[in-house]
C-alpha cells in the first residue's frame, strides 16, 4: 500500500565508510525500495549484534551473502528510477545499494568464505559445527570484522529508515 499523501524529499546523505556524500532526491519509489532494504537490514545480523559465544560465524556470513540476492531482487523490483538521479551529482538508492554489496559486503565475503570453508572441511569425527568453529584459531578476528560491517550496516540502515519515514527499529 502506497501513501497518497507523500510528495517526495531531499535528504543530505553522508556515508563516509562508502565514500558517498550528496543530495538524495527521495521519490515514491526510492521510499518503498528503502523499506525493502530496510527490513531485510533490521531482521538479520547484519544490525543485531553477534554476541560472544551466540550463533554461528557461517550463519552470519550466510545472512550477509544472502543480500546480494535480496537486493538485487528489489533494485529489480522498483527499475532504473532508484538509480536515477535528478541532478547529476546526486545519489540514489541504487548507488548507494550496490556499493553496500560491492565495497562493503563483497570483500568481507570474499576474504573469509573460503577461510571459514577450509576449516568447515576438516571438522574431526565426533565433533560439533559449534564446537568446531569456536576452536578456529581466526574466530574472534571474523567476529572482530562482522561487528566492524555491523556498525557500517547500521549507518546505511539509519539512513534507510529515515528515508522510508519510520522511527528506528533496530
Amino acid at each position: 500500500m502506497t501513501n497518497a499523501k507523500f510528495k517526495g524529499f531531499s535528504i543530505k546523505v553522508n556515508l563516509p565508510f562508502l565514500d558517498i556524500e550528496g543530495e538524495w532526491e527521495v521519490d515514491e519509489q526510492q521510499r518503498q525500495a528503502a523499506w525493502d532494504i530496510y527490513v531485510e537490514l533490521v531482521t538479520r545480523v547484519t544490525v543485531q549484534e553477534l554476541k560472544e559465544g551466540e550463533g554461528l560465524l557461517r550463519e552470519a556470513l550466510s545472512s550477509f551473502y544472502s543480500l546480494f540476492q535480496t537486493t538485487r531482487d528489489i533494485l529489480k523490483k522498483y527499475g532504473p528510477s532508484i538509480a536515477t538521479p535528478g541532478e547529476e551529482d546526486d545519489t540514489t538508492l541504487g548507488h548507494i545499494a550496490v556499493a553496500v554489496l560491492n565495497k562493503v559486503l563483497r570483500p568481507v565475503l570474499a576474504h573469509w568464505h573460503p577461510l571459514l570453508k577450509d576449516y568447515e572441511d576438516n571438522c574431526p569425527e565426533g565433533v560439533s559445527a559449534t564446537t568446531h568453529e569456536r576452536n578456529w584459531e581466526h574466530a574472534a578476528a571474523l567476529r572482530a570484522e562482522i561487528a566492524k560491517i555491523r556498525e557500517q550496516l547500521t549507518e546505511y540502515a539509519d539512513v534507510l529508515a529515515e528515508v522510508s519515514g519510520v522511527s528506528k527499529l533496530h
